[in-house]
């Protein structure tokens, strides 16, 4: 009798302790949740955004493990004196999370240029300036991963949200060409996509939440600390994109199988024109 065995590979799991993490949009929601859960796995947390207060509370409330570094993501030149800092402080890091975002969301015709900037500005520039403010010291030490915080709109466009919208296929694109210029360098990428955040984006940007399609309430509201949870777990197994909840990963496939189709009901049951 022939007796045949099944080969389950194996899980390749990364440890964070000691391990370097520089967080964006640290100063609130999914980036101080993502800071206290690197922090508690045992990692040094470089917190970066431009409230310099919220950033040193943050920091005393995690403990010696966490640095807080203010910057003006959205300014190149503040960019690469935070990296200076931190390269001097801590060290390159180990693992970046692009989390900063902000952001009305208006029509096309409601919108300036400068609007628009403001929207390209954080998080679509913001992800490339600290991203390549460090590419060259981690792909010369062979090591090292990039995560990218999206939105759904990078898969299903609703209306009332131009530059919002443009700047997350955006952050899309870094992604995709993240993946094929650090391909062999031992540098990963890592998207994570979740539904709607129970954060204070929506306090900070009103007339926002007003304009999510209705049909997007099939997709239940996560927290920060959710978010955290699954960005640090899809750190730790290398994984390349982590959507959730279950509802959004289905979204996500639709909107892959059926674009056409996801963009018109997006248009139908969102944001109708002032």
């Amino acid at each position: 009798m022939r007796i045949f065995h099944v080969v389950v590979p194996e899980v390749r799991t990364v440890e964070l302790g000691r391990k370097i993490v520089l967080i964006t949009g640290a100063s609130s929601g999914i980036g101080a949740a993502a800071a206290r859960e690197f922090a508690r796995a045992g990692a040094t947390v470089a917190l970066v955004a431009r409230s310099k207060d919220r950033l040193d509370e943050l920091a005393a409330e995690i403990g010696p493990n966490a640095h807080a570094f203010p910057a003006d993501l959205a300014d190149p030149d503040a960019v690469l004196g935070m990296a200076a800092r931190v390269r001097a402080e801590l060290g390159v890091p180990d693992v970046i999370v692009n989390n900063a975002g902000a952001g009305r969301w208006l029509f096309a015709d409601e919108s300036t240029p400068h609007d628009f900037r403001d929207m390209a500005a954080v998080p679509y520039l913001a992800a490339g300036y600290v991203t390549t403010a460090f590419a060259a010291d981690m792909v010369r030490r062979g090591s090292g991963r990039i995560v990218v915080v999206n939105s759904p709109v990078s898969r299903a466009t609703w209306p009332g949200a131009f530059g919002y919208a443009a700047a997350r296929w955006g952050l899309r694109g870094i992604v995709a060409a993240l993946r094929v210029d650090l391909r062999g360098t031992g540098v990963g990428v890592t998207e994570i996509v979740p539904g709607k955040v129970s954060s204070d984006y929506f306090a900070n940007n009103p007339g926002s939440e007003e304009r999510i399609p209705s049909i997007s309430a099939i997709i239940p509201t996560v927290t920060p600390e959710q978010v955290a949870r699954a960005l640090v777990a899809s750190v730790r197994r290398d994984r390349s994109r982590t959507a959730l909840p279950f509802m959004m990963r289905v979204t996500m496939a639709q909107a892959w199988i059926a674009p056409s189709l996801t963009h018109r009901l997006m248009s139908l049951t969102g944001a109708k024109r002032p």
